[in-house]
């Protein structure tokens, strides 16, 4: 691949993980749970929340490969089941469903919570099954070391946007408010829904292909 190619693989892999993480809907749950809470301890939250994200992401990552071998599962496999999650994820996202990602139960839980920045913010907020299953596919599919750490360089650029969207969320809510964050979430959504079918597409076909050759 040439500089050109490598550089649309970046942009294709950094605009996937960032849409599925989407911070920007993230900001209503994090605004919503640390209302209370004076500055210097949401500056302590966001902090940790992407730290744990991203070290959470990092590690799916790179033993992803290890785990689908340990289960005897393909990446292409992993392509289609992911691909559907992103779909159903994607669906959600354009019918501008708030809170996909964390259920009533679990922010009535967080909200007895004093930290709250692992759980429910960190994870499944950021790194949910459909963050993880996008790394993991990602890396799989990456032919080459360099295009590996394309992946790597993508997901760490993810959590450093999300890590300045946080810290200015309140900010952003006010700036953009209910409709404002919908609206941007509709279009990441629209985005995640064409990687969803992207991935179960390139998945499917080579599928049937390794079937028919053997």
């Amino acid at each position: 691949m040439d500089i050109s190619d490598l550089l649309l693989y970046f942009v294709y892999a950094f605009a996937t993980i960032f849409v599925i993480v989407n911070p920007i809907e993230a900001t209503l749950v994090y605004v919503t749970l640390t209302t209370s809470i004076n500055s210097q301890e949401k500056s302590r939250i966001y902090r940790r929340t992407t730290l744990v994200a991203l070290t959470i992401a990092i590690l799916f990552s790179l033993a992803g490969d290890i785990v689908l071998r340990l289960f005897g599962i393909t990446v292409d496999s992993l392509r289609v089941a992911g691909g559907i999650l992103l779909f159903l994820v994607a669906i959600d996202m354009l019918r501008g469903r708030q809170q996909r990602k964390v259920t009533e139960a679990e922010l009535l839980d967080a909200d007895q919570r004093e930290d709250v920045s692992i759980f429910p913010l960190a994870i499944p907020l950021l790194t949910g099954p459909g963050a993880i299953t996008t790394v993991v596919v990602l890396m799989g599919a990456a032919d080459s070391l360099t295009e590996k750490g394309l992946v790597l360089l993508a997901i760490l650029l993810t959590f450093l946007a999300t890590f300045f969207i946080l810290k200015f969320s309140e900010y952003i809510d006010h700036s953009l408010g209910i409709t404002g964050i919908m609206v941007m979430t509709r279009i990441m959504g629209l985005i995640l829904g064409a990687v969803a079918v992207n991935f179960v597409a390139i998945g499917a076909w080579n599928l049937f292909q390794a079937m028919v050759g053997a």
